[in-house]
C-alpha cells in the first residue's frame, strides 16, 4: 500500500491505468444511455461489468489537492538557484493523463522506473531551455512505483540541466521528509495537500483544501518553518477518486459525480472501497453529504488496489474508490 493513503482519512499520505475497450455486463439492465437530465430506475443504476474504468470528475471538490510538487531542502535550493526552475519545468509538462501512462508501463507491462521515466523526459524535456546548474543532488523517492518513476524524472532532468543526480528510495514519508529538512536527500517528488497536513500536524487543524493555490499558500509557512521550499504545482494529481466501467457511465450518459448523483439518487448503487471508507471523510460520507449520493450497499474491499478493480470490472460494485493516476486507468 502507498505511504500516501492518508487521503482516505484526514491524513496520512494517491487513478487510473490499463483496461481495454468497455464491454456492457451482465446488469440484466438497458439504461438506454443519456438520460437527459432525469433520475434513472433502480435496475438501470445496477452495477454493469466491462474491462474499461473511467474516473467520475470530483467537480464539486470533495477530495484533497494532492497534485505533485516538487520539495527541496532549503538550504540546497539557496545554494543551487538553478535547482528549482529546473525542477518546474517537469511540473509545467506533467499531466495525470500522461502519470496514468507512465504508472501502466510500469505496474502493467513491467518496464523499469529508470526507462520509463527516462522516455518521458525525452519526449517532454527541452534541455536548451532548461537553465543550467551543477553539483552533486540526491533525489529522494518512496517505495512504490510512481514515487520512483518521478524520481527519476527528476534526476534525469537535473542530468540535463547539468548537475550530478542521482535517486535514493527512502521509505516511508516520516522517513524521508526528516532526511530531506535534514539535507541528507536534497529533493522529492511531493503530493501538495498530504506534504501540507503531514507538516501542519495536527489531524484536527485541516488546512488542505481541494483548491490548489489556497493549499499552497497554506503550505509555504508550514515550509518555510520546517527549512524546505516547494515549486510549482503540477497538473498531475494523485488523489482518491471513484471509478465506475465506461460501460456504467455509457448507459447512463455520466461523467462527473454531480451527474451520477442526479441519475442515480434513490439509493440503488453499491459502493467499494476500504473498510474505513463508510466513516471517512473523503469516501462514502463526503459522497453523501456533498454530492447527495445515497448506496443500497458497501462492499470491503481494499484501497485503490486489485480487489477494488475487479469488484468495479466484474460488476460487482456500481462505483469504487481508487487512486486518480493508478495504472489500470489506462487506456488503451
Amino acid at each position: 500500500m502507498r505511504a500516501r493513503i492518508k487521503t482516505l482519512a484526514p491524513l496520512v499520505f494517491a487513478v487510473a491505468l490499463t483496461a481495454a475497450c468497455g464491454e456492457s455486463g451482465s446488469s440484466g439492465t438497458g439504461g438506454g444511455g443519456d438520460t437527459g437530465g432525469g433520475q434513472a430506475s433502480g435496475d438501470a443504476c445496477a452495477p454493469v461489468a466491462g474491462d474499461q474504468l473511467v474516473v467520475l470528475e470530483d467537480d464539486q471538490g470533495l477530495q484533497n489537492a494532492d497534485n505533485i510538487i516538487p520539495a527541496v531542502n532549503a538550504q540546497a535550493a539557496q545554494a543551487n538557484p538553478a535547482l528549482l526552475p529546473v525542477l518546474n519545468q517537469v511540473s509545467a509538462e506533467m499531466t495525470t493523463e500522461e502519470l496514468i501512462q507512465l504508472n501502466a508501463a510500469v505496474e502493467v507491462q513491467r518496464e523499469s522506473a529508470e526507462d520509463v521515466a527516462a522516455g518521458w523526459v525525452e519526449e517532454n524535456i527541452d534541455a536548451a531551455a532548461l537553465e543550467q546548474g551543477s553539483g552533486a543532488i540526491t533525489v529522494g523517492g518512496a517505495n512504490f512505483p510512481e514515487s520512483s518513476i518521478l524520481a527519476n524524472v527528476y534526476a534525469d532532468v537535473l542530468q540535463l540541466a547539468g548537475f550530478d543526480a542521482t535517486v535514493q528510495e527512502v521509505g516511508n514519508r516520516e522517513l524521508y521528509m526528516q532526511a530531506l529538512i535534514n539535507g541528507e536527500i536534497q529533493v522529492f517528488p511531493e503530493y501538495l495537500a498530504t506534504a501540507t497536513e503531514f507538516l501542519e500536524g495536527d489531524d484536527a487543524n485541516q488546512v488542505a483544501s481541494g483548491d490548489v493555490e489556497e493549499t499552497r499558500q497554506a503550505l509555504e509557512p508550514l515550509a518555510a518553518e520546517a527549512g524546505l521550499v516547494f515549486g510549482e504545482p503540477s497538473e498531475a494529481a494523485d488523489q482518491n477518486a471513484f471509478a465506475v466501467t465506461q460501460a456504467f457511465a455509457d448507459e447512463l450518459g455520466v461523467s462527473t459525480l454531480s451527474e451520477l448523483a442526479e441519475a442515480c439518487g434513490d439509493g440503488s448503487l453499491v459502493l467499494g472501497g476500504p473498510a474505513e471508507c463508510p466513516t471517512r471523510p473523503f469516501c462514502q460520507p463526503g459522497l453523501e453529504e456533498t454530492y447527495g449520493l445515497e448506496f443500497a450497499d458497501f462492499r470491503e474491499l481494499d484501497a485503490g488496489g486489485p480487489l477494488t478493480r475487479a469488484a468495479i470490472e466484474q460488476g460487482e460494485v456500481s462505483i469504487g474508490l481508487v487512486f486518480s493516476s493508478a495504472g489500470f486507468l489506462a487506456q488503451g
